[in-house]
């Protein structure tokens, strides 16, 4: 099993969160004081005056049934989106990382690295629009941290090939990030099966697109518990309503 704890950025692992009482809290109480919250409730009516829960716990342990890997492995965002700008902060330094992208691609792989700082750089895909495992190879020095790969891609739609991938997870020294945003529409099946086999797996699903549910931003990264951990301490405290 590959070692990633040393790919992390300096200082996130030891990154102490901010945390509320809810946080230090099992259970339910029917008064948080610590919160501030409007006693009087919502004009928008019940329920809408109190914070979330901040680890979102009831939708974590009903993905774990459905995806059939524990709820430590599973990172709930703002969106996938949430997630891969996350990935970049918890993985590469400013000014120094980089990360890899195989265009034609989604584009917000590329707009997160910018926002941080970080180096991009691109491997065109083959003209069966397929990764080419050493053509990235050959990009490859000590400041790559991720490769994104979209599958099914978007905006070509289909599948990488999955001996290819397996063969990046293998040998490339990084964090693999598999976005699978429109799985749902695939034969191929998930690349969820294969966390408990590669530990620098990351993979990215949503519910925005087969579920019908994109106003309520809710995307899910599946990784190692270590690097969920890593993304629980660095995000928003209620980053999802």
């Amino acid at each position: 099993m590959r070692e990633i704890e040393r790919l992390f950025r300096p200082g996130v692992q030891d990154l102490k969160p901010y945390a509320s009482a809810r946080d230090e809290f099992a259970g339910t109480a029917l008064v948080y004081l610590d919160a501030n919250e409007n006693s009087y409730g919502s004009i928008l009516g019940a329920g809408h005056s109190r914070y979330p829960d901040p680890h979102q716990g009831k939708l974590k342990q009903r993905l774990s049934e459905v995806k059939g890997i524990p709820s430590e492995s599973i990172f709930v965002g703002n969106g996938s989106d949430e997630a891969i700008d996350l990935l970049i902060r918890a993985f590469c330094r400013v000014g120094q990382d980089s990360i890899i992208v195989l265009p034609p691609t989604y584009g917000m792989y590329a707009v997160s690295a910018a926002i941080n700082e970080v180096g991009v750089k691109s491997v065109l895909l083959d003209e069966n629009f397929d990764l080419e495992v050493d053509l990235l190879l050959n990009m490859v020095d000590e400041s790559s941290k991720l490769v994104f790969i979209c599958s099914p891609n978007n905006p070509t739609g289909n599948c990488m090939n999955r001996s290819r991938v397996e063969e990046l997870l293998e040998r490339f020294p990084g964090m693999v990030v598999i976005d699978e945003a429109y799985v749902d529409f695939a034969e191929s099946g998930s690349w969820v099966d294969a966390l408990n086999r590669f530990r620098n797996l990351v993979v990215l699903q949503t519910f925005s697109k087969a579920w019908g549910l994109a106003g309520l931003r809710i995307g899910m990264a599946y990784a190692d518990r270590v690097v969920v951990q890593v993304l629980d301490r660095i995000k928003p405290p209620y980053n999802l309503n």
